[in-house]
């Protein structure tokens, strides 16, 4: 997992960030009109972060599940290592902590979701507590429930600490790499050319369409023209009810003459060059793009995604380099970060970026799905 630990101020060293996150949701009608709110404190309680929201028709388990998640991801942004979930919902609590099952298929995708950002923090730890020590959150909860009741939409999160800085409803990409191809087992160079999924590749596709068809809200999916991601997409797509749109600019490197070879291979034909351009951005392979070449096209791609789905969940399938090229550019990184990232196939990354310009990542190369 990738995160940044601590307060921006804090130098070079890693402070240990401890908060409490209160969750409620609920549903009035079972299902019926629901909401979730959620409120991050410090240990001394005062309100680092609050979250609520309206999800239209749902049921009390679900929404409950939905404040956790946002309350987790509310702390994931404040930096948080140390985290301390209180919540009046005994379910949760016992299937958060491990101690009961996840049978229902509506909770399933939701539970990884929420297990997927626990595990970015140090420490975690569940406690039930009474509807009445939950007040804070229920009152949000509440607030969404009647929102959801109306034709009014509610979508809020704020930062009154202002750790991050960001402000506005942001546009959340969930990042998914393809599935496997023949080139992938045999680690080749794989960039232009088109391989197919391999029967491994189409359940890889299969399972992490489960589990992004589980969540609520995405917009739309977007794939590189590559047939190994769009058929990844397109798997996706069904789950979700929606269709897949081709970006031509999320396609993946060009390798030019290292496309099918191994690393070996590839350091064998050209030692002087292919040193160059493991430790280079701006080199190219031979008859290929750089690095730096690829940036300026995902920077197209993202800047359109901004454009046309302002505040929106969408989901974009692509390769290793376009998705660690938006990572590099959510954490505004270096390009060595290119060199360090590891993406699984299939695996899933969250990276959201604010109106104001500001950007967070929320998971790297969750394979939990699969």
């Amino acid at each position: 997992m990738l995160g940044v630990r601590g307060h921006p101020d804090q130098g070079d060293g890693f402070l240990e960030v401890k908060v409490v996150v209160e969750a409620d949701g609920g549903s009035r009608g079972n299902p019926g009109p629901a909401g979730y709110g959620a409120v991050v404190f410090s240990p001394d309680r005062d309100v680092l972060a609050e979250s609520k929201q309206a999800i239209g028709r749902a049921t009390n388990n679900v929404a409950e599940y939905r404040g956790l998640i946002a309350g987790l991801a509310e702390a994931v942004k404040l930096g948080a290592t140390d985290v301390a979930v209180s919540m009046d919902s005994k379910l949760v609590v016992e299937q958060m902590s491990g101690r009961w099952k996840v049978k229902h298929p509506d909770l399933i995708a939701l539970h990884q979701e929420a297990r997927g950002l626990a595990q970015q923090f140090d420490r975690i730890a569940y406690t039930w507590i009474p509807r009445a020590r939950n007040a804070h959150a229920d009152r949000l909860a509440n607030e969404a429930m009647d929102a959801a009741g109306t034709t009014e939409s509610v979508a809020v999160a704020t930062n009154p600490a202002g750790w991050t800085g960001a402000r506005g409803a942001p546009t959340r990409m969930l990042l998914l790499r393809h599935g496997q191809t023949e080139l992938s087992v045999e680690r080749r160079y794989s960039g232009r050319g088109n391989p197919p999924l391999t029967e491994l590749g189409r359940r890889q596709a299969t399972a992490a369409a489960a589990y992004v068809g589980g969540m609520e809200g995405i917009s739309a999916v977007l794939t590189s023209p590559l047939q190994r991601a769009y058929d990844t997409a397109a798997a996706a797509a069904k789950a979700l009810g929606l269709d897949v749109a081709v970006d031509d600019d999320l396609i993946e490197t060009d390798f030019g003459g290292w496309e099918g070879l191994t690393f070996a291979e590839a350091s064998a034909s050209d030692p002087e060059l292919h040193g160059r351009w493991l430790r280079d951005t701006s080199v190219d392979p031979p008859g290929g793009e750089s690095f730096d070449t690829v940036a300026r096209r995902i920077r197209r791609a993202r800047n359109r995604i901004l454009t046309e789905h302002a505040g929106e969940t969408v989901l974009v399938v692509s390769h290793v380099t376009p998705i660690k090229t938006l990572l590099r550019m959510a954490l505004d990184a270096g390009p060595g970060i290119l060199y360090r990232l590891h993406l699984d196939l299939a695996s899933l990354s969250i990276a959201e970026f604010y109106p104001d310009g500001g950007a967070s990542v929320r998971l790297v190369n969750q394979t939990s799905h699969l």
